[in-house]
């Protein structure tokens, strides 16, 4: 790793707000494991969960939360499980992608990237999707629970104060 790099990640928060949404037609709380292991996972990394949602795969159920997340100051992450399939009813990808202020492609790529030493091809399946909304990190990952651990243990966890600490500098 880079000297800047190295700095940079020294000077990131070490423990951070979030929130956790998991989009679904058929998920309730005690049925969402993906979004249960966000949040154990985030946990256990010293973060904070200020806010915990459900919501069904509609860009007008989305939108609302998305816009009233990135308002809060002291909510420095937006994770979110679920909808980044291709079939008729993912609309995660095209709502987020039309909120983000600044995308971030080397999400999803990196994701695609690690998942297909896991699943193959079938990664290409796989519209995981991240960028700022506003000050705000959003990053959006597929629903499964395999999914879930790949993205925050090797991606999102490791990474993420450095996102925040970048996207709040002056």
């Amino acid at each position: 790793m880079s000297q800047a790099a190295t700095e940079h990640r020294a000077e990131a928060p070490r423990s951070l707000n979030l929130a956790i949404l998991t989009v679904s037609d058929t998920r309730t709380r005690e049925t969402d494991t993906s979004g249960a292991l966000i949040v154990e996972l985030a946990e256990g990394a010293g973060h904070r969960i200020l806010e915990r949602e459900i919501v069904p795969d509609e860009p007008n159920a989305m939108r609302p939360l998305f816009q009233r997340f990135a308002a809060r100051d002291e909510l420095h992450a937006t994770l979110v499980t679920g909808g980044t399939g291709i079939s008729p009813r993912d609309l995660t990808y095209e709502t987020v992608s039309s909120l983000l202020s600044k995308p971030l492609p080397g999400y999803g790529e990196l994701f695609r990237m690690l998942s297909y030493a896991e699943i193959g091809p079938a990664c290409l399946l796989s519209r995981a999707v991240g960028g700022l909304m506003g000050r705000m990190v959003l990053l959006v990952m597929p629903g499964s629970r395999a999914a879930v651990q790949l993205a925050m243990t090797k991606i999102i966890l490791p990474e993420l104060p450095h996102l925040v600490r970048e996207a709040r500098k002056q």
